[in-house]
């Protein structure tokens, strides 16, 4: 449905508020409930008919026992009056026995391992140092990488709106897996999933934050017309979903390289640690996404990978665009600038000169089978923005502390790629239907969104010839989850190898005629990389793969102001060009907000107040000037796209802050205060040198 669920209307509808526990850890006792009319009924976790969990991850319905963030849900109130439920909402007492006072998310004893990789790529470089050549090393660079949480700010805060009727169940919710949002109700009910029908309504723009948590929105509104046999809607506030709705995770990458003089990397050790909240919501996919990212598109000869997921006493974390590669990507890719200032190379000459080539392989196993776009990309985006030419003027006048210049200028650049589909995603369902009728109408079924919809009506349109307003796409065959760019990649291909099927079979078979095909993962990779056989990844998600660079140029006069963007992007063929077009440009602007000014952070469990009101999100008011480029003859099968903003731009912008003032920058956000302070620093450097020079000449001058 292209509405929101807000829009919809019926008849004789009660509302649900999320009752939640105020405290991080403790045991839940129970809710003591002001004296409310019989209308109004309360609905905790023994009320529950099925399993108190979402379908696949070990997220709770509502808390039982235990409490593990604060927010978490513990009772859902329902009643016919709105603005009365609230006021009943907020008499309610959540009784917390706590066993001990309430401590940071930070503490190990709030802290718990998740998941772990721990693994060697290459051999481990011996200790005689002359043997494997380490005579040669000039340095070892190190550097500790952070990138922040970023909040989805969804179009539409997360509703759901469930109708009971003739013992079925309607749920209304935006989904981007609307099979895992069925599936997650017919749990709880404890019915069969034929009973349940989810109809998806409109996303608006949700940066992969509507693809788990609005099955646990709609898992509450469907206990309350399950129980009291009505409608019931239940929508969340804009501020509920900014304090506990699931959020980019916060993440710390350390790397250290030690490096030869004219930069060649010997031997590299990563330690990633991710933070996924109170649950570990695509933990596993996240972890290997982000390790995967911290690799790089570089060769390395020796890489020692310790990488862990935990979670904590936070709202939990989830998938965000990007998903796991952005943050595994900023921190290779500032890592790498650095190598090449510590060694004194062009950064993109460094890049070009020990990247992957053709007919090679990802550092985890996986071959290149198709064309390494690495130098095309890199080229074209260099001579877009004269990036070259630019970066040798800014690095001559890097340090300079000259009183009548006050304005300083950097420009970075960065190098990225992106699959398409989940890692383990051979672990979900995807298939699409198309039908050719007798009157030359054809439909289209699949659960993708609807957002993606135009494209593959446009798309069955050119194969088979039929009239625009004849062809249409409508729920139906499982396309599992809608994230990872999987439309783009999977979904088209099997849609379209779907119409070549019926354009070769209506030359001796007349209408009607239905195709289904279904996907098939690759589920196969180097040994070093896996340790069970339980763990293989699929393959296709990672091949082919899209590739992108980045250039970004700052100006400094006090505040930071991006001079110009520049995006080069080889993502096969693109379908629809003017569409791609606005897509990166508005991930880049949301790219730019993780990367300088959405802040945000939890304190003693917490989003503080303040935070709330004052939180930044992007705006095209803000938008730079920002150019992108696509190469036209990247190969005839569409790739995704939708997340390489998000892994060049913060790598990119942070070098470009990096060489205006002289000083190697390792987080995002990167705010106005921390640029403040390196500037002042910096400046004082300077001076200190400057004055140190002058002093000397003056003194050779007397002599």
């Amino acid at each position: 449905m292209d509405v929101f669920v807000t829009d919809i209307n019926i008849e004789n509808s009660l509302f649900a508020v999320t009752l939640r526990s105020p405290s991080a850890q403790g045991r839940f006792v129970g809710v003591e409930l002001p004296q409310t009319p019989y209308s109004y009924t309360l609905i905790t976790a023994k009320d529950i008919p099925g399993v108190n969990q979402l379908d696949t991850f070990p997220v709770p319905i509502l808390a039982r026992d235990t409490v593990s963030y604060i927010g978490e849900p513990v009772g859902i109130l329902v009643g016919p009056d709105d603005l009365k439920l609230w006021a009943y909402a907020e008499d309610c007492k959540v009784l917390i026995e706590q066993d001990k006072e309430n401590t940071t998310p930070k503490d190990s004893e709030q802290i718990k391992k998740i998941t772990e990789r721990n693994f060697v790529i290459g051999e481990t470089p011996s200790s005689d140092m002359s043997k494997d050549g380490y005579q040669n090393v000039k340095t070892v660079v190190q550097g500790v990488y952070r990138t922040g949480i970023q909040e989805h700010w969804e179009s539409e805060p997360f509703c759901a709106l469930t109708v009971f009727f003739e013992d079925k169940i309607t749920v209304y919710t935006a989904t981007q897996w609307q099979v895992h949002t069925r599936n997650s109700v017919a749990k709880v009910l404890g019915v069969t999933t034929e009973t349940i029908e989810v109809i998806p309504t409109k996303l608006g723009f949700h940066l992969d934050g509507k693809l788990w948590y609005p099955s646990l929105i709609a898992c509450h509104a469907a206990l309350g017309a399950f129980l009291t046999r009505s409608p019931v809607r239940l929508c969340l506030t804009r501020e509920e979903c900014f304090r506990y709705g699931p959020k980019r995770p916060e993440t710390e990458i350390k790397i250290t390289s030690d490096v030869r003089e004219n930069g060649k990397v010997l031997r590299t050790d990563i330690e990633v640690n991710i933070n996924m909240g109170a649950e570990g919501v695509f933990a596993e996919e996240t972890l290997a996404r982000v390790c995967i990212g911290s690799l790089g598109a570089y060769r390395f000869p020796t890489v020692n990978m310790k990488a862990v997921a935990v979670k904590s006493s936070i709202p939990c974390q989830g998938p965000f665009e990007g998903f796991g590669l952005s943050q595994g990507f900023f921190a290779i890719e500032r890592h790498i600038s650095h190598i090449a200032d510590t060694v004194g190379m062009d950064p993109a000459e460094w890049r070009i000169k020990y990247a992957l080539k053709k007919n090679g392989k990802l550092a985890i196993g996986i071959p290149l089978k198709e064309q390494v776009f690495i130098d095309q990309v890199m080229e074209r985006v260099a001579a877009m923005s004269d990036y070259n030419r630019k970066w040798a003027s800014y690095n001559l006048l890097r340090g300079r502390d000259d009183p009548e210049e006050t304005l300083l200028r950097g420009i970075g650049i960065a190098l990225a790629y992106q699959g398409s589909g989940l890692l383990f995603s051979g672990r979900t369902a995807c298939s699409v239907e198309v039908t050719l009728k007798e009157d030359e109408s054809l439909v289209i079924r699949t659960s993708a969104d609807s957002g993606f919809a135009p494209i593959l009506r446009d798309l069955a349109v050119r194969i088979l010839e039929v009239r625009p307003e004849k062809a249409q796409v409508i729920d139906g065959a499982d396309a599992g989850p809608s994230t990872a760019s999987r439309n783009i990649a999977v979904v088209t291909k099997l849609a379209e190898r779907c119409c070549l099927a019926i354009k070769k079979q209506r030359t001796r078979t007349p209408p009607p005629i239905t195709v289904r095909r279904v996907y098939k993962p690759s589920m196969s990779v180097d040994k070093g990389w896996i340790k069970e056989e339980a763990e293989k990844i699929d393959q296709n998600a990672l091949s082919p793969l899209s590739w992108a660079a980045c250039v970004v140029e700052v100006e400094i006069d006090r505040i930071p102001k991006i001079r110009g963007l520049w995006i080069c992007i080889e993502g096969g063929r693109i379908l629809a060009p003017e569409r791609a077009e606005r897509a990166i440009r508005r991930a880049s602007m949301h790219a730019l907000g993780w990367t300088a000014w959405e802040n945000l952070f939890y304190t003693d469990g917490k989003i503080d107040e303040t935070l709330i009101y004052n939180y930044d999100i992007s705006s095209p008011i803000d938008a730079p000037p920002i150019t992108v480029n696509f190469i036209k003859d990247g190969g005839a099968e569409p790739k995704g796209i939708g997340e390489l903003p998000f892994s060049v731009i913060p790598a990119a912008y942070t070098q470009a802050v990096s060489q205006a003032l002289n000083h190697v920058f390792e987080k995002i956000p990167l705010n106005i205060k921390d640029i403040w302070q390196a500037e002042q620093t910096t400046t004082h450097e300077n001076r200190a040198a400057t004055q140190k020079y002058d002093t000397k000449e003056q003194g050779i001058r007397r002599t």
